[in-house]
């Protein structure tokens, strides 16, 4: 599934993705809100990656994305790239079983382990959150 944001010459606003996203929009600020806090000096950014999964966005630091949020069609995803540091510190925490799965079956690259979560209500937030404060001290 790509973005719902697919044309490549138009960059996302904010009204467009409070379009698209309908009610988790607001779990979509929220979770921006909560990076920006734990990673003060991250930049935002909106990067097209193609005609194949369109806009996406992500927040980073100089060296790393620490979330990417990737809008879908009244919901999206946040996605994350865990080194085995960070992975560690996932497999013996309480996020919840399902995350600790997917982790632990997810592909190992050279950056790491990476894994999407759908977001379509608050039932995941607080275990998104958790995995961004692991990102950010790992």
């Amino acid at each position: 599934m790509k973005s719902v944001f697919i044309q490549k010459d138009i960059t996302p606003t904010s009204n467009d993705l409070k379009k698209a996203l309908c009610d988790t929009y607001e779990l979509w600020e929220t979770l921006v809100a909560f990076t920006k806090k734990a990673h003060p000096h991250a930049l935002e950014e909106w990067k097209y990656s193609g005609e194949k999964y369109g806009w996406s966005f992500r927040i980073r630091d100089k060296k790393r994305v620490l979330i990417y949020l990737l809008p879908r069609d009244a919901f999206f995803k946040a996605a994350f790239v865990f080194g085995q540091k960070a992975t560690d510190v996932i497999l013996n925490s309480t996020i919840s079983e399902n995350i600790v799965d997917e982790l632990k079956s997810a592909k190992v690259y050279a950056e790491g382990r990476g894994i999407r979560i759908d977001v379509k209500d608050k039932s995941v937030v607080a275990d998104i959150k958790k995995l961004i404060t692991i990102k950010t001290e790992n």
